[in-house]
């Protein structure tokens, strides 16, 4: 095995994985395609935050209709996990296990009391004292002895009776046996804790969906506990009282005098009846949610828990206080429940509560149009609810154009978004990657290169040093040649004829002028976003390996128009004028490139077309199918460009017989080549062609 090789261990996600973010550049690669499809850089980025994207790992960015369709499925999901039914069910369970362990209890009482050991009858001998004496039995204490045991045990068997018969005849209903079961005077212990624990439970989540921080049930409250809690029911129903009537209560008082009650940040009575609203929603959806007959049972139990008649009635009555007052609870939601796995009383408020939380975040979702919409989503709030990982891509979403700014890539105006010259090049590059990563690897190297000398770039390539050679030596051949001349050993010899170099070969200049065709039939044919595509790869690939060559970019339609690189990726067809006129761009790119002397000057024409205008003096003439004259004037205009030594290369888009003979012509008068090829492959071959004229190999 290769010492140096890696060893990795793949795992289960189990949330504490960290995953990189998503970088810019792989933003930009992701709307590069919608940039050069209609020239809007913010529609482009409104699209990826809408439907995301992939890359070849199968990571990728997910945009907002995945992250609701997620939340929507874990709301989905919890729905059909529970069964509402179970909340009554283990009510009475538990209820069953308290009556069961009273019975027992009871048994068990009656079995110790048959069993203890009685004392002896009255004319029972005495046995002899330890003095070897005999002693008379005291018949009037055995008697009295005797009589008090035999009455507690009927007692005790008369209690015991009393009691089954109360519990055979309490209700079947869980609110019934509750109710029963307070007057009861238990006889275990247990059965007794176990009726306690269950009354606590059910107090708790029955104040708790009114009042935060309720820790105890009112069984263990002291009478000053349960007077105070009497009183602010009655005090808070009167402040609600007077809202209705269109007073102002005093809330200040009222909360410095019972603010414990409820939770903190509550300035307002507004706020207080929001709070209210959002304690009270998970009770009410959870008996909203049931079925009538549940909820009558469920209602029934929790009211039959408070003891307190005055806590019940203020209790009530600040029910249809709130009613007036929020007719409509905007946190209440019913919801349909159709699993099986069993709930508690608790965990069904919980439920309701986190189902609630996970509907306002898939509405506050919803209501999202862009980036800066996410500024108003709790996030912390999708943390808890959907894990660290949701929380990371609604944060990298937020933050698409900050990335995006903060690299470079884009600049904020007056006008919105727009690309900076750094973000151009990055959707060149973008644009040579996709051209050139779907080449055969033998496409380069189809033209064979000639000459190879002094100057110019070098090679991998070796020859043995000559004098004017540019020293770019080859060190390890260098030393091999001493090594084989003569045998190992150290020190290593060197002689002139050892030194072997690199071989170099000279690069020429080159000037380029590519001539778009921005007539409505490219749009139409479905040319126009991969002729975008080829001039801004073209323009990365000039700007990075080329540095010392020119571009120029000359869009055509009824006239000719000198486009910069920055341009491209904004650029649209002319959608107002027609015609295809040629001539005006051989005469352009003629222009364009007599600024630059000597070198090679070369004209790329990619069009789906024949010239339908000219320019007749001042005029455009606009005619279909094309003119004798049209045909003409254009093929003057290849004819200039010929004589000043510029070749002009054709890649048609279209098979028509006017555009086959007049490309035929223009070759003929030219020597340039022609190509057909389709949108998908056009830049293949535009760029091929550009590579491999690149260098002329001079053999040494």
């Amino acid at each position: 095995m290769n010492a140096y090789a890696s060893a990795h261990r793949y795992s289960r996600w189990d949330g504490t994985q960290r995953i990189e973010p998503f970088d810019p550049d792989q933003i930009m690669d992701a709307i590069s395609d919608d940039v050069l499809a209609d020239g809007d850089l913010t529609r482009a980025l409104q699209r990826l935050f809408r439907w995301g994207t992939e890359s070849q790992d199968g990571q990728g960015m997910r945009g907002m209709r995945d992250l609701l369709e997620r939340v929507r499925q874990t709301r989905q999901r919890e729905m059909r996990r529970y069964d509402l039914g179970s909340v009554l069910e283990d009510i009475a369970r538990r209820l069953d296990d308290v009556i069961e362990t009273e019975r027992a209890g009871i048994e068990r009482r009656l079995a110790q009391a048959r069993a203890q050991p009685r004392p002896p009858a009255a004319d029972t001998p005495a046995e002899p004292s330890a003095a070897g004496q005999t002693g008379e039995p005291d018949e009037t204490a055995m008697g009295e002895d005797a009589a008090g045991d035999e009455h507690l045990q009927r007692l005790l068997e008369r209690m015991a009776a009393r009691n089954l018969e109360v519990l055979d005849a309490l209700p079947p209903d869980p609110a019934g046996r509750i109710k029963g079961l307070q007057d009861y005077d238990f006889m275990d212990p247990g059965a007794r804790q176990k009726f306690q624990e269950l009354l606590s439970m059910l107090q708790q989540q029955m104040l708790q969906q009114t009042f935060q921080g309720m820790q105890q049930a009112i069984q263990r409250m002291t009478p000053e506990d349960i007077a105070d809690m009497r009183q602010m029911l009655r005090e808070l129903n009167e402040m609600l009282e007077e809202r209705a009537r269109g007073g102002q209560p005093d809330f200040e008082r009222f909360m410095h005098k019972f603010g414990h009650y409820f939770g903190p940040n509550i300035d307002s009575l507004d706020d207080l009846l929001d709070h209210l609203a959002r304690q009270m929603a998970a009770m009410q959806s959870l008996l909203d949610s049931m079925t009538p007959e549940m909820r009558a049972q469920l209602q029934d139990a929790l009211e039959a828990v408070l003891s307190d008649p005055g806590i019940q009635q203020e209790l009530a009555q600040l029910g249809e206080n709130l009613g007036r007052l929020l007719p409509d609870n905007p946190y209440h939601r019913p919801f349909s429940l159709s699993g099986d796995e069993e709930l508690t009383l608790g965990e069904a408020m919980r439920l309701m509560e986190r189902l609630r939380e996970l509907e306002e975040i898939e509405d506050q979702l919803r209501g999202v149009r862009d980036w800066r919409d996410l500024e108003h989503v709790d996030h912390d709030k999708i943390r808890e609810l959907l894990g660290d990982d949701v929380a990371q891509d609604v944060d990298q979403l937020r933050q698409l154009t900050k990335v995006l700014e903060d690299a470079g890539y884009i600049q904020r105006t007056r006008r919105g978004y727009e690309l900076t010259p750094r973000g151009v090049r990055k959707i060149g590059q973008k644009a040579l990657h996709d051209i050139f990563q779907h080449l055969k690897k033998d496409r380069f190297g189809q033209h064979p290169l000639e000459r190879a000398g002094r100057g110019g770039e070098r090679t991998d390539d070796t020859k043995p040093y000559e004098f004017g050679d540019p020293f770019l030596l080859d060190l390890p051949k260098t030393v091999m040649n001493a090594v084989y001349r003569d045998g190992a050993g150290s020190p290593v010899r060197l002689r002139p004829d050892d030194f072997e170099v690199f071989r170099t070969e000279l690069v020429t200049r080159s000037s380029t002028v590519l001539m778009v065709d921005m007539s409505r039939s490219m749009l139409y044919n479905g040319c126009f976003t991969a002729a975008k595509k080829v001039a801004l790869a073209l323009d990365s690939l000039i700007r990075s390996a080329f540095p010392r060559d020119q571009l120029y970019i000359v869009g055509f339609s009824y006239v000719a128009t000198e486009l910069k690189p920055s341009m491209l990726p904004g650029i649209s067809w002319d959608e107002y004028n027609y015609g295809t006129n040629m001539q005006h761009g051989f005469m352009l790119a003629r222009q364009l490139l007599a600024r630059h002397k000597g070198g090679n000057k070369q004209i790329i024409v990619i069009t789906d077309g024949e010239p339908t205008a000219h320019f007749d003096g001042t005029q455009v003439r606009f005619a279909y199918p094309p003119t004798y004259q049209t045909l003409q004037e254009t093929l003057k205009e290849v004819a200039r460009c010929t004589r000043e030594q510029i070749v002009i290369n054709t890649f048609m888009l279209e098979r028509s017989p006017y555009m086959a003979g007049f490309v035929s012509e223009m070759a003929k008068i030219n020597r340039g080549r022609a190509f057909f090829a389709t949108p998908d492959h056009l830049g293949e071959y535009i760029l091929v062609d550009y590579v491999a004229n690149k260098r002329t190999r001079v053999r040494a």
